[in-house]
């Protein structure tokens, strides 16, 4: 397994059946954004001092975005909750307990959901600080340069990452777009205040300080 600033992956058969599982239904693309996720939400927690188990983070990680994938993209559900129940049947399979597996379930289900998961248990909290990281480079300067390229040396971004990741979140959604409802606090004050600026995700990946 890969080491970056004394992170690793654990190395155990599950952990190798969910890297496995992960390659081999999801695009380079989404393996390597999931891998990076996992590297800079353990490297925060590491840094925050966060006592977490490194096994279910690496799950959690691994299959944020697995609801984007063919194979696990339901008809009608959310893709978080296509991640997270794809998760749930991973771990169930393995013998973990329910505690544990709703933790990893909820990481995922919550990781589009800003605000709420810093304040969860370490392992949903680390995932959305991953993903946030990797996607939005929130908390970028809070990494090295050596560490950041160490993490992209080990998993690759394409060189148009923020456009390609923007592609593969629509690929995955657009045949079900009722389940992207929003923000139900965006929508009121965008109908009541005539000077209300919805934030944009899609801008906010544009404009981040990763390159590509």
């Amino acid at each position: 397994m890969i080491e970056i600033d004394g992170v690793a992956a654990p190395d155990t058969a599950m952990v190798r059946e969910a890297t496995e599982l992960v390659r081999d239904v999801a695009s380079p693309l989404l393996f390597n954004h999931s891998s990076r996720v996992y590297y800079f939400a353990a490297l925060a927690g590491q840094r925050r001092g966060l006592t977490f188990d490194r096994e279910l983070l690496y799950v959690g990680a691994m299959f944020h975005d697995l609801g984007l994938t063919a194979k696990y993209s339901s008809k009608n559900e959310r893709f978080e909750v296509d991640g997270a129940n794809a998760a749930r049947d991973f771990l169930r399979q393995h013998g973990v307990g329910q505690h544990e597996v709703d933790t990893v379930w909820t990481s995922i289900a919550l990781h589009t959901t800003p605000g709420i998961p810093n304040h969860m248990h370490p392992v949903i909290a680390l995932v959305t600080a991953g993903v946030e990281m990797d996607v939005l480079g929130l908390a970028y300067e809070t990494y090295s340069d050596a560490v950041r390229e160490q993490v992209v040396r080990a998993y690759p971004r394409t060189p148009k990452f923020k456009e390609d990741i923007i592609q593969a979140f629509y690929d995955g959604i657009k045949h079900k777009p009722e389940t992207t409802f929003g923000n139900v606090k965006a929508d009121v004050l965008a109908d009541k205040d005539p000077h209300f600026h919805r934030g944009n995700f899609c801008s906010v990946i544009r404009g981040s300080r990763w390159s590509g």
